[in-house]
């Protein structure tokens, strides 16, 4: 790794970890104080290796300026003065004996503990996910607005509503108590739900897939497996779920960037060690009685990773979806459940289901028609297939959907660059 690229790649790593155990100093009030001690840091790691070299230990380095730079604003301000010295000095000397814990035990507790705060019910879920990828997971505002098809003023804007609400409501970092742990472990799951559906099925532009949100939602839903508070099965069956998901991504890419449909998949490329992971935490998952969509999505996700295309497959998986939407309904779900019906017992039962679904202006709605319609009305399948050329947000898509259209043959819609 060049040096140009290495700095960039500790501030992913470690601006996370430094801001969640300096915010339990500061709090969550001052989270700002604590993101520009760690802006700092890095910024003088820039110009001090630039001249002197890379040190030998990096996150070391970094570890220690950020800890003078926080005693050295602690001692010089006046928020140390009056709020935070009387319970640090101890001596007739008043000696000054801070410590500011960055082991990795402590940094992964007070990871956990931003997590629950920042997916506080309080806050959106749209600014909970902003909130995790810029606080826990270290990614930058340009990053997050075009994640988000934003601008980066409209980000910087719902990062500080979201921030003055968490000081409002003098929200702590810490783990909710053990009557509250449940409720808001639903809150902090449905967060890296959806920060983990962002990078798989990315929204924006020139990209298909975001590698780098799923892995971190990952990281964080095994911390919080990890620990014997969170450890539970529905937990289990999110980490299990991404698992499975993950295990598909050098298949469900081109090297063009391109998606490619499950059904055309090289299954030689499917990681069999994230499917073994997958299948090992779906079955912890099966500790108790609790049976969440997670669990189902799971299971759906499992058979979608066996390489038998036997009907017994389809079934089982049609079955799932039965269950996940009567636990959850929602359009999306019953959308692919009609891929699985289709499988499992042919196309015209599935269009009659997915037409009553409405979801007209998804891309991903008509080119599920055009494939049900293909082998008996290739003119309404073109017609579907242009009208998710339409709708579709990105560059890979709209190649994909046209190449689609070329390969129908003789016939030929006219589509406007």
């Amino acid at each position: 790794m060049t040096q140009k690229e290495l700095i960039p790649h500790l501030f992913r790593t470690e601006y996370s970890k430094i801001v969640a155990v300096l915010c339990k100093i500061f709090g969550l009030s001052n989270i700002q104080i604590a993101e520009d001690i760690v802006g700092d840091t890095f910024l003088l790691a820039a110009e001090t290796w630039g001249l002197k070299g890379v040190p030998e230990n990096q996150t070391g380095w970094l570890y220690t300026v950020a800890k003078n730079k926080t005693k050295d604003y602690l001692k010089r301000n006046k928020l140390y003065v009056q709020k935070i010295e009387p319970e640090l000095i101890f001596g007739s000397e008043k000696e000054y004996l801070l410590e500011i814990d960055l082991s990795e035990k402590n940094i992964t507790d007070s990871q956990l503990q931003m997590l629950f705060a920042i997916c506080h019910p309080s806050i959106s879920p749209e600014s909970q996910i902003g909130l995790a990828l810029r606080i826990l997971c270290g990614f930058g505002i340009d990053e997050i607005a075009e994640a988000f098809l934003t601008k980066k003023e409209t980000i910087n804007k719902r990062l500080f509503r979201a921030k003055e609400n968490l000081r409002k409501k003098n929200i702590k970092i810490q783990f909710p108590k053990e009557t509250e742990l449940l409720p808001r472990l639903d809150n902090v799951l449905r967060t890296l739900y959806l920060l983990f559906n962002e990078g798989y099925y990315s929204a924006a532009p020139n990209k298909t897939l975001r590698k780098d949100f799923c892995a971190e939602a990952m990281r964080l839903t095994l911390m919080l497996s990890n620990n014997n508070a969170t450890c539970k099965p529905k937990v289990n069956a999110l980490f299990s779920l991404m698992c499975f998901h993950a295990s598909r991504f050098e298949a469900r890419i081109d090297y063009n960037g391109a998606f490619i449909l499950y059904q055309d998949q090289d299954k030689n490329l499917w990681d069999n060690g994230l499917i073994q992971k997958g299948t090992y935490y779906l079955n912890r998952s099966s500790a108790g009685k609790d049976l969440s969509k997670y669990h189902l999505e799971a299971a759906i996700a499992y058979w979608h990773t066996q390489k038998n295309e036997g009907n017994d497959k389809w079934e089982n998986i049609l079955q799932l979806y039965n269950y996940l939407l009567q636990i959850e309904y929602s359009p999306v779900a019953a959308l692919n459940r009609t891929y699985a019906l289709a499988k499992a017992n042919g196309t015209a039962q599935a269009i009659i289901e997915a037409e009553k679904i409405n979801l007209k202006d998804s891309h991903l709605y008509h080119c599920l028609l055009a494939d049900f319609y293909k082998p008996n009305n290739i003119e309404k399948a073109a017609a579907h297939l242009e009208r998710a050329y339409g709708l579709a947000k990105s560059a890979h898509e709209k190649k994909l959907i046209k190449k689609r259209l070329k390969g129908y043959g003789k016939l030929s819609v006219p589509i406007s660059e």
